[in-house]
């Protein structure tokens, strides 16, 4: 799959200088429309020095490659940073694209004036990661999220470019992992030292579960009812260095104990990480949001909703379904679709989504979901023939019998995955015929 390429163009290098952090800005949206630099926040930060390392571990994560690590010059990503009036959201993604990242600085945790709401791209250069890193307990720290901080803590105000391989699966993930983690429940619970010494004991390498048993998280070599899996435990890598801050470490997963969720509370904020099922494994082969993708009133209804978005730091889907006149399941069915351009993220914390807008292109949806439009092409070709409750989907390679009851399919795609990885390509034509099909029946 041939990468995109994102250019990101800073007013000046981000810089630490004499306890004022500027974060420069590169183009993103806000609320009061597109912007080149867009100016969030300037104020201060109440806990210096658990921000800061949480904000090296966004960072740190952008930079990694868990698995099969190797050099990739050029491949650094740097961070989006949202501003939802009350909060800051900072978000990557690993560059295998199976790490999820994201510290939200609550209102706990800033005092200052909100300028605007929206989201962008941070830069997080080496000099900078070096003077967080030095931040200590009582270090004071004031931050400006937005140009005008710049030109307080920079001496030669140069323009800073850089230019970077973009994968679609890296956006495709911002998508998926959003659809995963609405779907999780909180699985276990650990407070002060008991989290700390947890996390220390895990093991690096392998695939264990984590069970909650009485006050304690257990780990077993073996799934049992209740546990989460744990695939790579050293993926959770960024969150030792927060340790020293922790209050405490809730663990999230969904009914299959497939893909998990860690999130660390400290002191006016929340880390999260959010791993794939396997450390080989990235978000974007997942699947979870081609059934909602593949509704023929998806894209009308992402248009409404959309339109409806203000950055809020929670999304109430029975308000939006009041405000735009359409049931709670085709709400949610937008918001995935939103949330294949990058326009809503899931926040475990809350139970809710947020509004984002990513600052990548996203006039592509289909394209970024190959499977489902292999789908359509399928559905316009007269491929699928319904008999009742299952189906025949006609393929060069010859033909395929489908159950609507189930999701399964004859395929070779659906026997190595079984479902794990969202529906295939013949399911999800299926399932389009089929939902037209009761359309004009009515």
């Amino acid at each position: 799959m041939t990468p995109a390429t994102q250019a990101y163009t800073y007013a000046a290098p981000s810089s630490l200088v004499d306890g004022r952090l500027g974060l420069a800005t590169s183009g993103g949206r806000a609320l009061s429309g597109p912007a080149v630099a867009p100016r969030f926040f300037s104020g201060v930060v109440t806990q210096a020095a658990p921000a800061a390392a949480g904000l090296l571990g966004v960072a740190d994560v952008a930079l990694a490659r868990y698995h099969q690590p190797q050099a990739r010059p050029g491949w650094v990503r740097d961070p989006v940073v949202t501003c939802n009036g009350d909060r800051l959201r900072f978000e990557s993604f690993s560059a295998c694209g199976g790490v999820y990242a994201r510290l939200d600085l609550l209102n706990g945790a800033l005092d200052g004036e909100v300028f605007d709401r929206g989201t962008t791209n941070v830069d997080v250069n080496a000099p900078l990661r070096e003077a967080l890193a030095r931040i200590g307990a009582r270090y004071p720290l004031h931050l400006g999220v937005g140009l005008d901080e710049l030109v307080v803590t920079t001496m030669d105000g140069a323009v800073v470019e850089k230019k970077v391989p973009l994968p679609e699966r890296w956006l495709r993930g911002f998508a998926e992992v959003q659809v995963i983690a609405s779907g999780m429940d909180q699985r276990g619970e650990l407070t002060g030292m008991a989290a700390v010494r947890f996390l220390r004991g895990l093991p690096r390498k392998g695939t264990v579960w984590v069970a909650q048993a009485g006050r304690e998280l257990k780990v077993s070599d073996r799934q049992v009812p209740g546990s989460v899996r744990l695939a790579g435990p050293n993926r959770l890598g960024t969150l030792l260095p927060l340790l020293r801050f922790a209050k405490a470490l809730r663990v999230y997963g969904p009914a299959d104990a497939a893909s998990s969720a860690w999130e660390l509370e400290l002191p006016g904020m929340r880390y999260t990480l959010t791993l794939s099922p396997e450390r080989w494994r990235g978000f974007s082969g997942e699947g979870a949001v081609l059934d909602d993708l593949a509704t023929d009133e998806a894209e009308n209804d992402a248009d409404v909703v959309g339109m409806l978005l203000n950055f809020e730091p929670e999304v109430e889907i029975g308000l939006l379904a009041d405000r735009a006149g359409i049931p709670a399941d085709r709400v949610r069915a937008a918001l995935t679709q939103l949330g294949v351009g990058g326009r809503v993220g899931y926040d475990l914390a809350e139970a809710a989504h947020f509004h984002r807008e990513l600052p990548y292109d996203k006039d592509n949806v289909i394209l970024l979901n190959p499977r489902l439009a292999k789908a359509r092409t399928l559905v316009d070709a007269g491929a699928v023939h319904l008999e009742g409750e299952s189906a025949t989907v006609r393929t060069p390679g010859g033909s395929r019998r489908v159950s609507l009851a189930d999701g399964s399919c004859t395929c070779e795609w659906w026997w190595d995955h079984r479902g794990s990885r969202g529906p295939c390509k013949h399911v999800l034509a299926a399932r389009i015929v089929a939902r037209a099909a009761v359309e004009v029946s009515r």
